[in-house]
């Protein structure tokens, strides 16, 4: 009889080590002071609105583009980038997937991958640490909260030198060729989407203060009145309000911010349930977000779409 040969000899799987959280070039100077351009400079030219607006300077021209220009990027945000791309709450034809995305990047709040690894990583850690917006990293005194709220309604953009990695919470995204390459493309949308609006007035109007008048309202000041409505859904959202539904953090539902955040304010269901495509479940709440993906499942550009079930609602309404 012959002997049996040895067994080979295999060396034992090296354990992955997990991708960090964090890019391990910290955030530099120029990218800090281009973001902190980006978050200021509208947002004057929505305080000079105001007084501009009284008696000159604003045509129903300017109002109609600034709304389409404001419809369109504030449902890229909360449809496509929300919704679609950071919780996957239905699946989008590649046409519809692809207009979303570059919607969504015309609201000039970042690229859409960094965007969906951002608010992966405010989802992991909400209102605990790492939660890179929480308004209450800094305590629960009155003088705490006032400085935590505008941390996390603006300031942690640019005051955090730290970046979320995309390898890390968004590597679904790095692999869709098509996100990709919008996601490079961003300054190219943004460029659009800052001197589109004052091209259509002033090709409307035939003037140069037509094409004024319109990078003021549609561009400027569209552009400030989104970043403050979404960056309120990170602020306002998380310290006042009503909880209809347990959650381990603080979001909570303000009715008042529903209609212009096309429903992302029912902050307070999304969080107790991340991936329903619907957060105003409960009669009377208002959710354009919601009923635009429902058009989207009718025309049959969207498929698996998570509607609310019952009996999980009524499993996580908070007990009176």
């Amino acid at each position: 009889m012959t002997a049996a040969p040895d067994a080979p000899v295999t060396e034992p799987r090296k354990k992955r080590e997990p991708i960090p959280e964090y890019e391990p070039e910290p955030r530099g100077k120029a990218e800090r002071y281009t973001v902190f351009a980006f978050v200021f400079v509208p947002l004057l030219a929505l305080l000079a609105a105001v007084p501009f607006f009284w008696g000159w300077g604003l045509s129903l021209l300017d109002i109609a583009i600034a709304a389409v220009f404001y419809v369109i990027s504030g449902l890229g945000i909360t449809v496509g980038f929300h919704r679609l791309f950071t919780h996957g709450s239905y699946r989008a034809k590649r046409p519809l997937k692809i207009a979303l995305a570059i919607a969504g990047s015309m609201a000039i709040e970042g690229s859409v991958v960094k965007w969906v690894a951002d608010h992966r990583r405010h989802h992991k850690y909400a209102d605990a640490e790492g939660d890179p917006h929480s308004p209450w990293r800094f305590g629960e005194d009155w003088k705490s909260v006032a400085k935590g709220l505008y941390y996390a309604h603006m300031a942690w953009m640019y005051l955090d030198e730290k970046k979320t990695s995309p390898r890390r919470f968004a590597p679904d995204l790095l692999k869709d060729r098509d996100i990709a390459l919008i996601d490079k493309l961003f300054l190219p949308i943004v460029l659009f989407s800052l001197f589109a609006p004052a091209l259509i007035g002033g090709l409307v109007t035939m003037s140069w203060w037509g094409a004024l008048t319109a990078f003021f309202w549609a561009s400027l000041v569209r552009v400030a009145l989104l970043h403050h409505v979404t960056w309120s859904v990170n602020s306002i959202c998380h310290t006042i309000g009503e909880e209809n539904f347990e959650v381990r953090d603080r979001s909570r539902n303000v009715w008042w911010l529903a209609v212009p955040s096309f429903g992302e304010s029912w902050h307070n269901l999304h969080h107790a349930d991340p991936t329903c495509a619907r957060h105003g479940a409960l009669k009377g709440q208002i959710d354009i977000s919601a009923r635009t993906i429902w058009v989207f499942e009718k025309l049959g550009w969207a498929t698996k779409v998570r509607w609310p079930n019952n009996d999980r609602l009524a499993a996580k309404r908070v007990k009176v």
